[in-house]
């Protein structure tokens, strides 16, 4: 008995010392987030509370490379440890892992390290690394990050958030449904379309399971979202080389930081998570002044064929509305990187400019400049003197087309591109007279790498990466010249390059296609920077052209694009302001600047706007709630959430002036019917 006890506890010494570490799991928990690694170095998320159905489907080979045409995920479990961390981003822990793969004559050692703050629960960082100890150069194709699959619960449908950018100038917010597939990638995806949120989200109606990059700069990476199976949908983030790294003996690979979350609610919750960490890591996001959240009227209406005449007689009217801006677009200039004037408009040049801008400024009214940065056109004197100095050049060293402008990309590396810009914020601002600038174009969003040996340090990828410091400088000298400046970036149908928000302190909904888009937007602009003014972007592009109450409702700046009292006989579309639509536009931009929501606080984490019905967006300002509903129609109850149970409340259609209800304490339903939408009050 004695012997047999004595082998039993000697077992147990060996499990737990370097043996152990064959069946050892360490359990990782962050708020509601759970992460565990297991002797394999394969991670499971779970949720600490208990739900219906568990989040993940268990410990799965989250992170993995794709070498010499082998998938290699499971490491050896080697060792591992924990200690205390008190950083910039706060107070947590950090663990480390290490473990090896040897097979094949394969010899791999793996590093992780998963970082979890006390100020962002349900959240946990990865930073992932691997040595090749062996004794060839292994070819690397791909590697991944945080590959999970988020189990469904009752529905048959996730709702999803997905960062991309491409010329189908898609919704950001969608849902995903078996046979779903997009790659989500953050690097050019069409000649003129890329970049976007590192960020995809996928959530049920009890939880949602987020992914995506931490790093201060942008990365060529894809963050895609797959369901193949009724039971289950996949998310990862991965880089796949377009020729093999080639990962020699002794040799490191490290990834950028990237991320897991866990959240409640819709997409909203986990963007601004995200954000408060990029903020924390050193993004500086702008706050936007009064001035960028004043409406807005642009002369887009009468394009590119536009009369000084025309806008100068519209301008009147613009006033009379109630608008503050008058924007100036595409067709003044010469060409793309020749922003002087084209005299064959303009007979006196430079001087006519000047002359406009000083009578928008005569009816009170702030003048905006259409502007394409980094939009150069072949046979300017930039292009003829400058070529080899200051485009970006594909990997054949032809210079990069810009399909949308028929105009070529000038490199943000380029010591001259800095200049020149530099000269035309001059021009714009000290010359003419100009108080913002609408910076246009998808091309704007994202660049791709630069072959231009010149110019490029050996690096063609620090092109995107250091796109966002030259918006930033644009930014800066721009408020430099006038505290009150809008700097707007408009990059066509694209979801915003998030590191470009460092260079500008007016969104908009880029083109919208439909008042959907328009919502949706306004909700991920909030979550990103809820001190940045959203502009709705014109009315007119809405759905009818004519539904501001999408703008309205969700903060945003109120827009449009009319003529009057004719429109251009060159333009494509009629925008004329008729009497009837007149008395419209007139009730909307006088509620706006009576009401300014757009300066509310955006409580977007209220409501899911994939699985609540109707669809709800929620402003708070001086203590109002302000509800905004849309559905095509509707009839039955709706809960108030947010109001406080010990107060009572009345409850106003403050677009109509009708009184809908009074809510006694503990009372947050009320029952209505309407058709597109319904904005209440609740005081």
């Amino acid at each position: 008995m004695k012997y047999t006890s004595f082998i039993a506890a000697l077992f147990t010494i060996l499990l737990l010392s370097g043996c152990g570490y064959n069946n050892k799991t360490t359990s990782i928990k962050n708020g509601n987030l759970m992460v565990k690694v297991d002797a394999n170095m394969h991670t499971a998320v779970q949720a600490a509370e208990k739900l219906a159905q568990p989040v993940s489907t268990g410990n799965t080979p989250s992170e993995y490379l794709v070498a010499d045409n082998k998938t290699i995920s499971d490491f050896k479990l080697t060792s591992s440890s924990e200690k205390a961390i008190d950083d910039k981003i706060g107070r947590g822990k950090l663990y480390e892992f290490v473990g090896n793969y040897e097979r094949n004559g394969i010899k791999l050692e793996k590093y992780l390290t998963i970082k979890i703050y006390s100020d962002f629960p349900g959240m946990a960082l990865f930073d992932v690394s691997y040595v090749n100890k062996g004794g060839s150069t292994l070819s690397i194709k791909k590697w991944g990050n945080n590959n999970y699959r988020i189990r469904q619960n009752n529905d048959t449908v996730f709702w999803s958030f997905q960062g991309q950018s491409t010329e189908a100038r898609a919704d950001w917010i969608l849902p995903v449904e078996q046979g779903f597939y997009q790659r989500n990638y953050m690097g050019m995806n069409n000649s003129d379309y890329g970049g976007g949120i590192p960020v995809s989200d996928v959530w049920r109606r009890d939880i949602g399971l987020a992914v995506g990059h931490t790093s201060l700069h942008p990365e060529l990476l894809s963050i895609p979202v797959k369901m193949d199976n009724p039971s289950f949908a996949d998310v990862a983030v991965e880089k796949s080389f377009k020729e093999a790294y080639e990962l020699k003996p002794g040799a490191g690979l490290s990834t950028p930081e990237t991320f897991v979350m866990l959240h409640h609610g819709d997409a909203f919750n986990a963007l601004r998570e995200f954000s408060q960490l990029m903020v924390k890591k050193g993004v500086k996001l702008t706050k936007s002044p009064a001035s960028a959240y004043e409406p807005v009227w642009c002369a887009w209406g009468y394009e590119r064929k536009f009369t000084e005449a025309e806008v100068i007689g519209t301008l009147p009217k613009v006033k009379e509305l109630g608008i503050k801006w008058a924007v100036i677009d595409d067709g003044y200039q010469i060409g793309e990187g020749d922003w002087n004037v084209n005299p064959k408009r303009f007979p006196q040049g430079n001087a006519m400019m000047k002359q406009l801008v000083s009578k928008i400024h005569e009816n009170g009214l702030k003048a905006k400049l259409w502007w394409a940065p980094l939009a150069l056109d072949p046979c300017t004197p930039l292009w003829n003197n400058h070529y080899h100095d200051i485009l970006l050049f594909n990997e054949d060293t032809s210079p990069r087309f810009i399909t949308w402008w028929d105009a070529y990309y000038m490199s943000p590396l380029s010591g001259l591109t800095y200049s020149e810009t530099e000269k035309v914020l001059n021009m714009f601002f000290d010359q003419w007279g100009f108080d913002g600038l609408k910076m246009d174009g998808q091309h704007q969003n994202d660049v791709p790498p630069d072959y231009n040996w010149k110019i490029n340090n050996d690096n063609p990828e620090s092109a995107p990466q250091k796109l966002p410091e030259f918006f930033e400088t644009v930014y800066k000298k721009g408020m430099a010249k006038n505290k009150d400046a809008v700097i707007e970036n408009c990059p066509c149908g694209c979801c915003i390059n998030y590191y470009n928000l460092q260079g500008m302190n007016q969104a908009v909904s880029s083109d919208p296609v439909s008042s959907w888009q328009i919502r949706l937007k306004g909700k991920v602009y909030h979550a990103l920077n809820p001190n940045l003014a959203y502009y709705g972007d014109h009315v007119e592009l809405s759905d009818n052209g004519s539904d501001f109450a999408s703008s309205f409702g969700v903060g945003a700046v109120l827009g449009t694009k009319f003529t009057w009292p004719k429109d251009n006989p060159y333009a494509e579309g009629s925008y004329l302001l008729t009497p009837e639509k007149e008395k419209v536009w007139k009730k909307w931009f006088g509620l706006y600047n009576k009401m300014q929501l757009s300066k509310g606080t955006c409580l977007g984490g209220l409501y899911d706007i994939g699985f609540d019905k109707p669809e709800t967006h929620v402003i708070k300002k001086d203590g109002v709630l302000y509800y905004a509903f849309y559905a095509d129609n509707w009839k039955g109850d709706i809960v108030l959430k947010g109001v406080d149970k010990n107060k009572s409340y009345k409850v106003y259609n403050y677009v109509d002036s009708v009184k809908i209800a009074t809510l006694k304490p503990g009372e947050n339903t009320i029952h209505v019917s309407f058709k597109k939408n319904l904005l209440i009050s609740v005081r």
